[in-house]
């Protein structure tokens, strides 16, 4: 599964908005996901003019949920970064 396939999957049809950044059901993580599809076909811009995305995720307890990139939170690569630089 390509996660930025042009055509959405099957199963992202019964996915429900997550308002927090992880499984509505069982709270996992987005990277705990079985499958991922980012539905880059359709940006939506924001007030200060950048482009946000539907984020698909289907959970592995089953539980299919969308939020949007701009939800997400920040990594913890960029305070990795930071402290190797030093």
């Amino acid at each position: 599964m390509d996660a930025f396939a042009p055509t959405p999957p099957e199963w992202t049809q019964k996915a429900i908005h997550a308002y927090q950044f992880c499984c509505p059901s069982c709270r996992a993580s987005s990277l705990e996901a079985a499958q991922v599809w980012i539905n880059r076909r359709s940006p939506v811009l924001t007030q200060d003019h950048r482009r946000k995305w539907q984020e698909f995720y289907n959970c592995q307890c089953g539980c299919v949920w969308w939020a949007w990139s701009s939800d997400r939170p920040p990594s913890d690569l960029s305070n990795q970064q930071d402290s190797e630089l030093s």
